[in-house]
């Protein structure tokens, strides 16, 4: 096979990856390496598509994206579908994201591993005290696989219930975000508050 065909061949295979998922850098050396060398044809191919890509090397991880059009350009039809998450979920998105700058500011190590126990416990407080506590983890739990399913937290090998917290959440919920953080803590909480009202 002549290099022209090898590099098509890695071109497709990248190219593949995304439009599939997130590509991190640890799940595959060898295909993160070819993603880095063909980042420029990549960008080229994918913004045919009406897609950019997000590739941060420091972190590890890349993927695709929707992009926005410029001023007189129209508008392409959605390629990338569009995630709609709950008030629950959103909750232990902010928080996670929280949970990681704090570790980064702290800590020197790159991995931040917390036990679904732990996880439950940043929400709890955001919850009425009256609500019912086994059917609240219950419903914790299912948010939780949830946010494995959309790749945020990794469920790691072995006992207990430990889960790594992906990188990637560094870009969905950003900076902006967390410099309203104390705001929209206040309204989360409210909204809880006034739901389990409600179904109690």
């Amino acid at each position: 096979m002549n290099t022209t065909t090898t590099t098509g061949y890695e071109l497709s295979a990248v190219i593949i990856g995304l439009l599939k998922g997130v590509t991190y850098a640890e799940a595959d050396a060898a295909h993160w390496q070819a993603l880095l060398q063909l980042q420029a044809r990549v960008r080229d191919y994918v913004s045919q598509l009406g897609l950019e890509l997000v590739l941060d090397p420091a972190e590890g991880y890349a993927y695709l994206r929707q992009r926005v059009a410029g001023e007189g350009e129209p508008e392409l039809p959605r390629l990338m579908a569009r995630r709609q998450l709950s008030f629950p979920m959103s909750l232990i998105l902010v928080l996670l994201r929280r949970k990681l700058a704090e570790f980064d500011a702290g800590s020197g190590d790159s991995r931040l591993i917390l036990s679904a126990e732990e996880i439950a416990e940043l929400v709890r407080v955001f919850f009425a005290d009256g609500s019912n506590e086994a059917r609240q983890r219950d419903r914790i739990d299912q948010h939780i696989h949830r946010i494995v399913e959309l790749g945020f937290l990794q469920k790691l090998k072995g006992p207990g219930e430990l889960y790594e917290v992906r990188r990637i959440l560094k870009t969905f919920v950003d900076a902006q975000w967390l410099g309203e953080f104390s705001q929209r803590l206040a309204e989360y909480r409210k909204h809880a508050q006034s739901s389990e009202e409600r179904s109690s």
